[in-house]
């Protein structure tokens, strides 16, 4: 079968791009507003695109009014974000910081979440998330109803039990965040791995 995304089957381009590209890593996003407030929402579409420097990508929309979610207004006005992965555990509590709520509400606070200070940016990060790491915006792109967001990477946070402190390596089959999978309700667990050994 053949779909046209940008003519006769335009509106079934999300549910069908976020169904076939799979899985995608979730950034359970901190931020926070100039009077402090923190919101922290889930995103699916987002990824690292670079190392020199560190350089990752997400896309927060807008509410179905079309005003920007809290996410996307936050990262404008303070330029200040932090992305959490999410373990198996904390997924429950992930997806549900995806409901729509009234602007200002805090999420970490009414899931029960404890978080921790960060150390380059103003927004906590999740204390129990297996990584997280301290963005400030490099710039901010809109593409028609998209806005994408680089952000640089300036502080990562680990838990110990994954990572080598000698070797600075992670322990793959220890850090087993959950993905996206098919919208609307699809998730993945990632603790199945294999290995295939890249070419020198």
């Amino acid at each position: 079968m053949e779909l046209d995304l940008l003519g006769a089957h335009a509106d079934r381009a999300y549910p069908v791009l976020a169904s076939l590209i799979t899985p995608r890593p979730i950034a359970w996003i901190s931020t926070s507003d100039s009077n402090g407030i923190v919101n922290l929402a889930p995103f699916s579409f987002f990824n690292v695109f670079g190392s020199e420097p560190p350089l990752v990508a997400v896309a927060p929309g807008d509410r179905p009014d079309g005003n920007p979610k809290d996410t996307a207004r936050n990262m404008r006005e303070t330029g200040e974000f932090v992305v959490n992965l999410v373990s198996e555990a904390l997924a429950p509590a992930m997806v549900r910081t995806a409901a729509s709520l009234a602007p200002g509400v805090d999420e970490a606070a009414r899931e029960g979440l404890a978080m921790a200070p960060s150390i380059t940016v103003a927004p906590p990060r999740v204390a129990l998330a297996p990584a997280a790491l301290e963005c400030k915006v490099h710039s901010i792109q809109e593409i028609g109803s998209n806005r994408l967001v680089l952000g640089i990477v300036h502080r990562v946070h680990v838990l110990d039990e994954i990572i080598d402190p000698t070797t600075l390596r992670i322990h793959q089959h220890l850090h087993t965040p959950v993905g996206r999978m098919a919208s609307p309700h699809w998730y993945c667990r990632t603790g199945d791995l294999f290995e295939i050994e890249r070419p020198a």
